[in-house]
């Protein structure tokens, strides 16, 4: 029989998440902004912290884009573990709003108050890294040169690039309520989010960083390459989440729950 030891099977897990899409739905506006801006500043400093592994090193291929996955990881271990809310694992309430749990007008509140907090949390810490003097060496080299290339990514390669992403990194959040311990939340996390950093897919809310970081540092990214990759990986951030985790598995589980 199974213990209170066991990770939650997936017919569990989709319950959960659902329950869990209600309850973020219904968050006071304080609470889910305040949530919603520690999460931007969460990711940053994931992405921080990628900066510094990637300094000096070669941003081609190799095991040093692993490591630059995993210390990145941070980011998403924070917002799941410490709790928060992250527009890109929101995805997921699509589940919730498909059996009328909740409405599409909440769910799109969610998202929208979600996505600016996000944004919000994320240029405030790039800025005080600025502030800080750390972008003024290697990690503002690093932050200066992925700005650049996120900004010069066609429409269709960031779109596809970011539902690549949203997938993984929504997969790490079910795998996260698999878990039934803290340990076992950080694990689950882990290889999702290490997968689509190493492959060079977009996350719109750690791109939230690393455009202000990139600039402060020296970039010379264009504002209409920078608003064009947000635009286009945050489109397919929803696409990837919600449609290629959270209504697949809604389908393939929904059915069993009722």
């Amino acid at each position: 029989m199974p213990s209170d030891h066991d990770a939650y099977k997936p017919a569990e897990i989709a319950a959960l998440i659902e329950t869990a899409g209600v309850a973020k739905a219904a968050l006071p506006l304080h609470r889910m902004a305040t949530l919603a801006m520690l999460a931007g500043a969460f990711i940053g400093f994931g992405a921080a912290f990628w900066c510094i592994a990637m300094a000096g090193a070669d941003p081609g291929f190799g095991p040093h884009r692993v490591l630059g996955g995993a210390v990145f990881a941070l980011g998403l271990i924070l917002v799941v573990v410490g709790g928060a809310e992250l527009f890109t694992g929101n995805a997921l309430m699509v589940m919730a709003a498909v059996d009328r749990k909740i409405t599409l007008a909440a769910l799109l509140r969610n998202w929208g108050i979600v996505y600016a907090g996000n944004l919000v949390g994320a240029i405030g810490l790039a800025l005080a890294f600025g502030l800080s003097g750390m972008l003024d060496g290697p990690m503002g080299a690093v932050a200066a040169k992925a700005a650049t290339v996120k900004a010069s990514l066609p429409p269709l390669e960031a779109f596809v690039r970011g539902a690549l992403c949203n997938a993984l990194v929504c997969l790490a959040v079910w795998l996260s309520f698999a878990a039934r311990t803290a340990t076992d939340k950080i694990l689950g996390v882990l290889w999702p989010v290490t997968a689509f950093v190493a492959l060079g897919l977009e996350h719109s809310v750690a791109n939230m960083f690393l455009f202000p970081a990139g600039l402060w540092a020296g970039s010379e990214a264009a504002a209409a390459g920078v608003l064009g990759n947000l635009l286009w990986v945050s489109l397919g951030n929803v696409v990837g989440g919600a449609g290629g985790v959270a209504l697949a598995y809604r389908f393939a589980y929904g059915a069993m729950r009722g």
